[in-house]
């Protein structure tokens, strides 16, 4: 063992968080992550920055976005060939590779597992992006290799709703239905890597999938390791021990990291849209003058400040920019002014301050944005009670509508369509039975958000989602703060086999032409 590995694995345990270390074959990438152990692999119910990495190695959609693009107008074939779609975009058609084959025996891909997969996607039950599919119709198999799908209305996003992205991922129904919960850490796909050991808390190890069908990847394997120290990461990618890390959300690691020996740092898109939604139901945020106060106290500027230049923009919508259908015309609250609003506050009948109640997450990147919050708005007489929670815990309790105040880090398919309709419509408020992820309740731009979707003149639907964006700006639905870039290092001789400018996974995606120089 070397030198630097026994140091390593003494640093690590001491700090309690690194237990064995594998051995490693030459051609196996280390993938450090920021996060106490896995959520779940599956695609379909992936929704956090640690997971979503992970099915881009697994799964196929019917398209995809090219490796290191998150163009939407450059989808590309992925599981699909061809695909062909009726004058006014209510029947598409997709013809599907023959011979394309499952992990593990799981036998070949057929028109049966991609019309299982996506009506499991539209599933609340087995999907945390049902709400994304509500336009589909029908969706049939014609024969074992050509798939139909109905949509009960024209959409703007039905490529997107197939893309190898959140619900798009396809999935073997033998291994879905076979598995059953157990599915989350043992997951079957067509990707160019498949599961071979999953140990709780400490790594998940991949391995090449021969059979891929662009081709044998040129590594071994990845091994994924749960490493929620900043620092015992940096250690370790600086000692040779990883090869990929996820970084840490500010300029001074950005300068040390690119200062190190034999390190390349990543920056890419997609922009994370990071926002605080008050349930605008729940007194006293009901009144709205005292959203206006929580808006007027919170500071954007600060949080550019605190994150750095390199990674973070002020948000100036509730879509992120760069979204088809994005509006920054109307401004928004949020510069800080603490007097304004204890004077609001005062002036909606609360002169000695509120209390507001809000379930964070215990993700270290996510909770010190929600104190910096909580700091800010008690310069205001605002009390923000943390009640912090592991992040899988954070997830269901906000969707049981247990939180008045929601910090949310999103990032989703490039359109306004699905940030909208998931965040601010009300068939999506929380605890409803068509629930997402509408955490403020908000219900007032429903009427723009549905005409949108079936506009067929493009200037007339992106003027529809930019009154839809004003609507929910002046009700102070949500206080959008900063929009926030990706950064992850790398060893030098880790090549991606692409351009890395974005990638809709939120992470580095491995492709068979990853390899190790």
């Amino acid at each position: 063992m070397t030198t630097s590995r026994i140091a390593l694995l003494a640093f690590g345990t001491a700090l309690g968080i690194v237990t064995t270390q594998p051995a490693f074959a030459k051609g196996v990438l280390r993938y450090g992550m920021a996060a106490q152990d896995v959520g779940t692999m599956d695609p379909h119910r992936a929704t956090t920055t640690p997971d979503k990495p992970i099915t881009g190695w697994l799964f196929n959609g019917l398209v995809r976005f090219r490796p290191g693009s998150d163009d939407i107008g450059a989808l590309e074939p992925d599981l699909a060939e061809s695909w062909t779609s009726n004058a006014d975009g209510t029947e598409w058609t997709f013809k599907l590779r023959s011979g394309v084959k499952f992990h593990h025996g799981y036998g070949e891909l057929t028109a049966d597992d991609v019309v299982f997969s996506l009506k499991r996607a539209g599933n609340s039950a087995t999907s945390a992006f049902s709400a994304d599919y509500r336009s589909i119709d029908t969706i049939e198999a014609v024969d074992p290799l050509t798939v139909k799908i109905k949509l009960k209305q024209p959409i703007p996003s039905l490529l997107g709703l197939v893309a190898n992205y959140h619900g798009g991922n396809i999935v073997s129904r033998k291994a879905a239905e076979e598995k059953g919960a157990n599915f989350a850490t043992r997951p079957i796909g067509t990707g160019p890597f498949m599961v071979k050991e999953y140990v709780p808390q400490e790594r998940v190890s991949f391995v090449a999938n021969p059979a891929y069908f662009r081709g044998a990847p040129k590594l071994d394997g990845i091994e994924y390791r749960y490493i929620p120290s900043d620092s015992s990461r940096d250690l370790a990618l600086k000692s040779g021990e990883l090869d990929v890390t996820y970084g840490r959300q500010d300029e001074q690691w950005i300068a040390s990291t690119k200062a190190a020996k034999g390190v390349i740092v990543d920056i890419m898109r997609p922009a994370e849209l990071q926002q605080i939604h008050l349930n605008t139901k729940s007194a006293p945020l009901d009144d709205i003058k005292v959203r206006l106060a929580v808006a007027t106290a919170l500071n954007r500027s600060e949080y550019v400040q605190f994150i750095g230049a390199n990674l973070a923009q002020p948000a100036r919508s509730v879509v992120p920019a760069g979204n088809l259908g994005w509006d920054g015309s109307t401004p928004v609250y949020g510069e800080g002014n603490a007097a304004a609003a204890r004077k609001l506050l005062a002036e909606a009948g609360h002169p000695n301050g509120i209390k507001l109640r809000m379930v964070q997450t215990s993700l270290p990147t996510m909770l010190s944005v929600a104190q910096v919050a909580q700091a800010q708005l008690a310069r205001a007489g605002i009390t923000l009670q943390l009640d912090v929670v592991d992040h899988q815990t954070f997830h269901a309790q906000i969707r049981e509508d247990r939180s008045q105040v929601v910090y949310y880090s999103a990032a989703r398919f490039p359109i306004a369509d699905v940030f909208l309709t998931q965040f601010f419509h009300s068939a999506s408020i929380v605890r409803t039975p068509t629930a997402s992820i509408n955490f403020s309740h908000c219900a007032v731009a429903d009427d723009e958000i549905v005409k949108a979707r079936s506009e067929p003149d493009p200037a007339k639907q992106k003027q529809l989602w930019a009154t839809a964006q004003k609507k929910i700006i002046a009700q102070i639905c949500a206080v959008p703060l900063y929009e926030q870039l990706i950064a992850y290092a790398r060893r030098d001789n880790v090549a991606w086999g692409y351009e890395l400018k974005a990638e809709m996974h939120l992470g580095p995606i491995v492709t068979e032409l990853t390899e190790l120089k």
